[in-house]
Protein backbone atom coordinates (compact mmCIF):
# COMPACT_ATOMS: atom_id res chain seq x y z
CA UNK A 1 0.00 0.00 0.00
CA UNK A 2 1.28 2.97 -0.88
CA UNK A 3 0.04 6.57 0.71
CA UNK A 4 0.58 10.13 0.52
CA UNK A 5 0.94 11.89 4.26
CA UNK A 6 -0.99 15.37 4.36
CA UNK A 7 -1.53 17.56 7.26
CA UNK A 8 -4.76 20.08 7.57
CA UNK A 9 -7.88 21.39 9.51
CA UNK A 10 -10.97 20.05 9.94
CA UNK A 11 -13.88 22.32 9.19
CA UNK A 12 -17.84 22.24 9.36
CA UNK A 13 -19.76 21.43 5.34
CA UNK A 14 -21.59 24.43 6.11
CA UNK A 15 -20.14 27.44 8.26
CA UNK A 16 -22.61 30.89 8.17
CA UNK A 17 -21.69 33.40 9.77
CA UNK A 18 -25.41 35.65 11.11
CA UNK A 19 -24.86 39.22 11.38
CA UNK A 20 -27.00 42.38 11.06
CA UNK A 21 -27.71 44.51 8.44
CA UNK A 22 -29.27 47.21 10.92
CA UNK A 23 -27.14 49.23 14.11
CA UNK A 24 -28.85 49.39 17.32
CA UNK A 25 -28.58 48.14 20.72
CA UNK A 26 -29.33 44.46 21.37
CA UNK A 27 -32.42 43.71 23.49
CA UNK A 28 -31.88 39.89 24.36
CA UNK A 29 -29.67 36.71 22.67
CA UNK A 30 -31.52 33.50 23.40
CA UNK A 31 -28.79 31.40 22.31
CA UNK A 32 -25.46 30.02 23.53
CA UNK A 33 -22.77 28.41 22.44
CA UNK A 34 -23.34 24.45 21.18
CA UNK A 35 -27.00 25.22 20.79
CA UNK A 36 -28.82 23.31 18.43
CA UNK A 37 -30.96 25.44 16.00
CA UNK A 38 -33.54 25.39 13.59
CA UNK A 39 -34.34 27.17 10.52
CA UNK A 40 -35.56 31.18 11.76
CA UNK A 41 -35.30 30.28 15.53
CA UNK A 42 -34.56 33.78 16.54
CA UNK A 43 -31.26 34.36 17.99
CA UNK A 44 -31.28 37.73 19.24
CA UNK A 45 -32.93 40.85 18.92
CA UNK A 46 -32.78 44.56 18.49
CA UNK A 47 -34.31 46.96 20.17
CA UNK A 48 -37.26 47.78 18.21
CA UNK A 49 -38.51 51.11 19.26
CA UNK A 50 -36.83 53.58 17.00
CA UNK A 51 -38.09 50.81 14.05
CA UNK A 52 -41.88 50.46 14.74
CA UNK A 53 -41.72 54.07 15.03
CA UNK A 54 -40.41 54.86 11.27
CA UNK A 55 -43.35 52.19 10.43
CA UNK A 56 -45.54 53.92 11.76
CA UNK A 57 -44.85 57.18 10.49
CA UNK A 58 -44.41 55.92 6.89
CA UNK A 59 -47.84 54.16 7.35
CA UNK A 60 -49.22 57.46 8.08
CA UNK A 61 -46.98 59.15 5.16
CA UNK A 62 -49.20 56.64 2.57
CA UNK A 63 -52.14 57.59 4.50
CA UNK A 64 -51.64 61.47 3.68
CA UNK A 65 -50.70 60.46 -0.18
CA UNK A 66 -53.63 58.10 -0.37
CA UNK A 67 -55.56 61.76 1.11
CA UNK A 68 -53.56 63.50 -1.86
CA UNK A 69 -54.59 61.02 -4.46
CA UNK A 70 -58.35 61.48 -4.19
CA UNK A 71 -58.14 65.55 -3.74
CA UNK A 72 -56.72 65.05 -7.16
CA UNK A 73 -59.05 62.84 -8.98
CA UNK A 74 -61.60 65.57 -7.37
CA UNK A 75 -59.86 68.41 -8.93
CA UNK A 76 -59.49 66.25 -12.87
CA UNK A 77 -63.01 65.92 -12.64
CA UNK A 78 -63.83 69.58 -12.07
CA UNK A 79 -61.53 70.92 -14.40
CA UNK A 80 -61.77 68.32 -17.29
CA UNK A 81 -65.77 69.45 -16.45
CA UNK A 82 -65.37 73.12 -16.90
CA UNK A 83 -63.72 72.27 -20.15
CA UNK A 84 -66.73 70.22 -21.40
CA UNK A 85 -69.03 72.72 -20.49
CA UNK A 86 -67.16 76.10 -22.39
CA UNK A 87 -66.71 73.46 -25.28
CA UNK A 88 -70.52 73.23 -25.49
CA UNK A 89 -71.03 77.10 -24.62
CA UNK A 90 -68.71 77.76 -27.63
CA UNK A 91 -70.69 75.51 -30.17
CA UNK A 92 -74.38 77.46 -28.75
CA UNK A 93 -73.16 80.68 -29.31
CA UNK A 94 -71.27 79.75 -32.85
CA UNK A 95 -67.79 80.52 -32.00
CA UNK A 96 -68.63 83.66 -30.55
CA UNK A 97 -67.94 82.77 -26.27
CA UNK A 98 -65.59 82.04 -24.27
CA UNK A 99 -62.52 83.71 -26.44
CA UNK A 100 -60.06 81.36 -27.41
CA UNK A 101 -58.15 82.46 -24.81
CA UNK A 102 -60.19 81.74 -22.05
CA UNK A 103 -60.59 78.18 -23.61
CA UNK A 104 -56.99 77.38 -23.75
CA UNK A 105 -56.77 78.41 -19.53
CA UNK A 106 -59.12 75.40 -19.02
CA UNK A 107 -57.80 72.96 -21.01
CA UNK A 108 -54.44 74.02 -19.31
CA UNK A 109 -56.00 73.96 -15.65
CA UNK A 110 -57.55 70.03 -16.86
CA UNK A 111 -54.06 69.41 -17.58
CA UNK A 112 -52.20 70.48 -14.77
CA UNK A 113 -55.00 68.69 -12.40
CA UNK A 114 -53.97 65.40 -14.51
CA UNK A 115 -50.37 65.79 -13.88
CA UNK A 116 -51.41 66.82 -10.16
CA UNK A 117 -53.17 63.49 -10.08
CA UNK A 118 -50.39 61.29 -11.39
CA UNK A 119 -48.14 63.21 -9.27
CA UNK A 120 -50.28 61.94 -6.38
CA UNK A 121 -50.21 58.41 -7.23
CA UNK A 122 -46.67 58.43 -7.42
CA UNK A 123 -46.28 59.53 -4.12
CA UNK A 124 -48.69 56.33 -3.24
CA UNK A 125 -45.78 54.39 -4.94
CA UNK A 126 -43.02 55.81 -2.81
CA UNK A 127 -45.37 55.78 0.58
CA UNK A 128 -45.54 52.19 0.34
CA UNK A 129 -42.37 51.28 -1.08
CA UNK A 130 -40.84 53.14 2.05
CA UNK A 131 -43.26 51.56 4.22
CA UNK A 132 -42.34 48.28 2.79
CA UNK A 133 -38.72 49.51 3.83
CA UNK A 134 -39.56 50.20 7.13
CA UNK A 135 -41.69 47.11 7.69
CA UNK A 136 -38.93 44.74 6.34
CA UNK A 137 -36.09 46.71 9.16
CA UNK A 138 -38.40 46.21 11.66
CA UNK A 139 -38.13 42.44 10.72
CA UNK A 140 -34.55 42.73 10.91
CA UNK A 141 -34.54 43.47 13.96
CA UNK A 142 -35.11 39.65 15.30
CA UNK A 143 -31.77 37.80 13.87
CA UNK A 144 -32.93 34.49 12.93
CA UNK A 145 -31.57 31.28 12.38
CA UNK A 146 -30.92 30.65 8.30
CA UNK A 147 -29.71 27.25 8.69
CA UNK A 148 -30.55 24.08 10.94
CA UNK A 149 -27.25 23.59 12.63
CA UNK A 150 -25.13 24.36 15.66
CA UNK A 151 -23.84 27.66 17.62
CA UNK A 152 -20.14 27.45 17.11
CA UNK A 153 -19.58 30.62 18.48
CA UNK A 154 -21.46 33.87 19.96
CA UNK A 155 -19.95 37.19 19.69
CA UNK A 156 -22.01 39.83 21.51
CA UNK A 157 -24.18 39.96 24.52
CA UNK A 158 -27.48 41.36 25.30
CA UNK A 159 -26.79 45.40 25.98
CA UNK A 160 -23.75 45.54 23.29
CA UNK A 161 -24.61 48.52 20.73
CA UNK A 162 -23.99 46.83 17.41
CA UNK A 163 -23.07 49.35 14.29
CA UNK A 164 -23.57 48.08 10.96
CA UNK A 165 -21.79 50.68 8.73
CA UNK A 166 -18.97 49.43 6.13
CA UNK A 167 -19.31 45.72 7.01
CA UNK A 168 -21.76 43.67 8.82
CA UNK A 169 -20.69 42.94 11.87
CA UNK A 170 -20.29 38.82 12.74
CA UNK A 171 -22.70 37.99 15.58
CA UNK A 172 -22.86 34.37 15.60
CA UNK A 173 -21.26 31.20 13.51
CA UNK A 174 -23.30 28.55 12.33
CA UNK A 175 -22.03 25.04 11.98
CA UNK A 176 -25.02 23.09 9.98
CA UNK A 177 -24.32 19.67 10.49
CA UNK A 178 -21.34 18.22 12.62
CA UNK A 179 -22.17 14.65 11.48
CA UNK A 180 -20.83 15.63 8.25
CA UNK A 181 -17.26 17.30 7.79
CA UNK A 182 -14.38 18.06 5.76
CA UNK A 183 -11.08 17.46 6.17
CA UNK A 184 -8.89 20.28 3.93
CA UNK A 185 -5.48 19.30 3.73
CA UNK A 186 -2.24 20.44 1.96
CA UNK A 187 -0.60 18.30 -0.68
CA UNK A 188 2.86 18.54 -1.62
CA UNK A 189 3.26 19.29 -4.86
CA UNK A 190 6.00 16.79 -5.31
CA UNK A 191 2.75 13.70 -4.71
CA UNK A 192 -0.38 15.96 -5.97
CA UNK A 193 0.29 14.02 -9.42
CA UNK A 194 -0.53 10.64 -7.76
CA UNK A 195 -3.52 12.40 -5.52
CA UNK A 196 -7.15 11.95 -7.19
CA UNK A 197 -10.79 12.40 -6.60
CA UNK A 198 -13.04 9.47 -4.63
CA UNK A 199 -9.36 7.88 -3.08
CA UNK A 200 -9.97 6.43 0.22
CA UNK A 201 -7.67 7.50 3.18
CA UNK A 202 -7.50 7.65 7.30
CA UNK A 203 -6.28 10.05 9.38
CA UNK A 204 -5.55 10.66 13.10
CA UNK A 205 -6.03 13.64 15.16
CA UNK A 206 -3.95 14.35 18.93
CA UNK A 207 -7.08 14.02 20.58
CA UNK A 208 -7.74 10.38 19.69
CA UNK A 209 -3.87 9.44 18.97
CA UNK A 210 -5.04 5.46 19.28
CA UNK A 211 -8.30 5.87 16.82
CA UNK A 212 -8.39 5.98 12.60
CA UNK A 213 -11.42 7.82 10.96
CA UNK A 214 -11.85 7.20 7.37
CA UNK A 215 -12.32 9.43 5.34
CA UNK A 216 -12.47 10.31 1.13
CA UNK A 217 -11.20 12.79 -1.36
CA UNK A 218 -13.87 14.84 -3.01
CA UNK A 219 -12.00 17.61 -4.17
CA UNK A 220 -8.72 18.23 -5.46
CA UNK A 221 -8.11 22.31 -5.98
CA UNK A 222 -5.68 23.47 -9.01
CA UNK A 223 -4.85 26.84 -7.07
CA UNK A 224 -1.63 26.35 -5.49
CA UNK A 225 -0.95 27.81 -1.99
CA UNK A 226 2.99 28.84 -1.20
CA UNK A 227 4.17 29.01 2.60
CA UNK A 228 8.00 29.55 3.02
CA UNK A 229 8.52 28.64 -0.39
CA UNK A 230 6.86 25.54 0.15
CA UNK A 231 4.11 25.33 -2.97
CA UNK A 232 1.53 22.24 -1.98
CA UNK A 233 -2.01 22.16 -3.02
CA UNK A 234 -5.39 21.93 -1.12
CA UNK A 235 -7.49 18.47 -1.02
CA UNK A 236 -10.72 18.41 0.32
CA UNK A 237 -12.09 14.81 2.21
CA UNK A 238 -15.65 14.16 3.27
CA UNK A 239 -15.95 12.65 6.50
CA UNK A 240 -18.56 11.41 8.69
CA UNK A 241 -18.92 12.44 12.03
CA UNK A 242 -21.60 10.45 14.00
CA UNK A 243 -20.80 10.49 17.12
CA UNK A 244 -19.63 13.92 16.96
CA UNK A 245 -15.82 13.38 18.61
CA UNK A 246 -14.35 15.25 15.84
CA UNK A 247 -14.68 19.05 16.11
CA UNK A 248 -13.80 21.99 14.10
CA UNK A 249 -10.22 23.24 14.21
CA UNK A 250 -8.78 19.93 15.31
CA UNK A 251 -5.58 19.52 13.34
CA UNK A 252 -5.52 15.88 11.14
CA UNK A 253 -2.34 14.03 9.73
CA UNK A 254 -3.79 11.81 6.84
CA UNK A 255 -2.50 8.81 4.90
CA UNK A 256 -3.76 8.97 1.22
CA UNK A 257 -3.80 5.80 -0.47
CA UNK A 258 -2.61 6.44 -3.60
CA UNK A 259 -1.86 3.08 -5.29
CA UNK A 260 -2.43 -0.81 -3.72
CA UNK A 261 -0.96 -3.87 -4.98
CA UNK A 262 -2.13 -7.54 -4.01
CA UNK A 263 0.39 -10.16 -4.22
CA UNK A 264 3.54 -8.14 -4.40
CA UNK A 265 7.10 -9.53 -4.30
CA UNK A 266 8.71 -7.64 -2.02
CA UNK A 267 12.68 -6.03 -1.54
CA UNK A 268 13.32 -4.05 1.43
CA UNK A 269 14.52 -0.67 0.38
CA UNK A 270 18.17 -1.05 1.83
CA UNK A 271 18.69 -3.94 -0.40
CA UNK A 272 18.49 -1.57 -3.32
CA UNK A 273 20.73 1.05 -2.15
CA UNK A 274 23.48 -1.84 -1.45
CA UNK A 275 26.49 -2.21 -3.42
CA UNK A 276 28.97 -4.63 -2.83
CA UNK A 277 32.46 -3.55 -0.48
CA UNK A 278 35.67 -2.56 -2.74
CA UNK A 279 38.99 -1.10 -1.79
CA UNK A 280 37.20 2.21 -3.37
CA UNK A 281 34.76 2.57 -1.48
CA UNK A 282 36.06 1.59 1.76
CA UNK A 283 38.60 4.10 1.15
CA UNK A 284 35.55 6.63 0.35
CA UNK A 285 33.93 5.72 3.28
CA UNK A 286 37.44 6.65 5.00
CA UNK A 287 37.38 10.11 3.15
CA UNK A 288 33.87 10.90 4.26
CA UNK A 289 34.63 10.29 7.67
CA UNK A 290 37.14 12.28 7.33
CA UNK A 291 35.59 14.91 4.75
CA UNK A 292 31.71 14.98 6.13
CA UNK A 293 30.58 16.93 3.32
CA UNK A 294 32.54 14.88 0.27
CA UNK A 295 31.76 13.26 -2.79
CA UNK A 296 28.34 10.92 -2.24
CA UNK A 297 28.39 7.89 -2.17
CA UNK A 298 27.80 5.36 -4.91
CA UNK A 299 24.31 4.05 -3.43
CA UNK A 300 23.04 7.68 -3.03
CA UNK A 301 23.22 8.16 -6.57
CA UNK A 302 21.76 5.19 -8.17
CA UNK A 303 18.98 6.12 -5.63
CA UNK A 304 17.60 8.88 -7.98
CA UNK A 305 17.68 6.11 -10.48
CA UNK A 306 14.09 6.12 -12.25
CA UNK A 307 11.92 3.48 -10.92
CA UNK A 308 10.90 1.84 -14.38
CA UNK A 309 14.70 1.42 -15.36
CA UNK A 310 16.55 -1.92 -13.95
CA UNK A 311 17.91 -1.90 -10.55
CA UNK A 312 20.47 -4.56 -9.45
CA UNK A 313 20.21 -6.19 -5.76
CA UNK A 314 22.78 -8.62 -4.60
CA UNK A 315 21.92 -12.14 -3.13
CA UNK A 316 24.58 -14.44 -0.98
CA UNK A 317 26.05 -17.39 -3.24
CA UNK A 318 28.76 -18.96 -1.80
CA UNK A 319 29.76 -16.77 0.45
CA UNK A 320 29.94 -13.66 -2.21
CA UNK A 321 27.51 -11.25 -3.48
CA UNK A 322 25.87 -11.77 -7.14
CA UNK A 323 24.62 -9.40 -8.95
CA UNK A 324 20.76 -9.54 -9.73
CA UNK A 325 18.93 -7.27 -12.41
CA UNK A 326 15.20 -6.48 -11.65
CA UNK A 327 12.68 -4.21 -12.57
CA UNK A 328 10.68 -2.39 -9.53
CA UNK A 329 7.07 -0.83 -9.15
CA UNK A 330 5.58 0.94 -6.33
CA UNK A 331 7.16 2.05 -3.06
CA UNK A 332 5.83 2.47 0.51
CA UNK A 333 9.21 4.11 1.28
CA UNK A 334 10.37 1.18 3.13
CA UNK A 335 9.82 -1.91 0.74
CA UNK A 336 9.50 -1.49 -3.07
CA UNK A 337 7.79 -3.89 -5.42
CA UNK A 338 9.30 -5.91 -7.91
CA UNK A 339 8.04 -6.28 -11.52
CA UNK A 340 10.60 -8.39 -13.24
CA UNK A 341 13.76 -10.36 -12.59
CA UNK A 342 14.98 -13.67 -11.45
CA UNK A 343 14.70 -13.03 -7.45
CA UNK A 344 11.67 -15.00 -5.57
CA UNK A 345 9.46 -14.98 -2.18
CA UNK A 346 11.93 -16.05 0.66
CA UNK A 347 15.55 -15.35 -1.15
CA UNK A 348 17.87 -13.99 1.28
CA UNK A 349 18.74 -10.18 -0.14
CA UNK A 350 22.04 -8.37 1.05
CA UNK A 351 21.22 -5.03 2.85
CA UNK A 352 24.39 -4.17 4.32
CA UNK A 353 27.95 -5.08 5.26
CA UNK A 354 30.75 -5.14 7.83
CA UNK A 355 33.83 -5.46 6.13
CA UNK A 356 34.79 -6.61 2.40
CA UNK A 357 35.42 -10.12 3.87
CA UNK A 358 32.25 -10.48 5.70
Amino acid sequence: IVTVSATGTLQPTNEVEVGSELSGILDIVTVDYNDHVVKGQLLARLDISKFRAEMLQSAAELEVAKAVLEEARATVVEAEAEVARMESVRVASGGRVPSAQDMDAAKATAARSRAARANAEAQIALAKAKLDFDTTNLAKAEIRSPINGIVLSREVEAGQTIAASLQTPVLFKLAEDLTQMELEVDVDEADVGQVHEAQIATFTVDAYPDREFPARITQLRYASETVEGVVSYKAVLEVANPDLALRPGMTATAEIVVAEVEDALLVPNAALRFVPPTKETDDRDLLEKLVPFGPRRSWRRQDRTPAAAPRTVYRLVDGKPEAVEIEIGATDGQRTQVTGGDISAGMAMIVDSTSPAQ
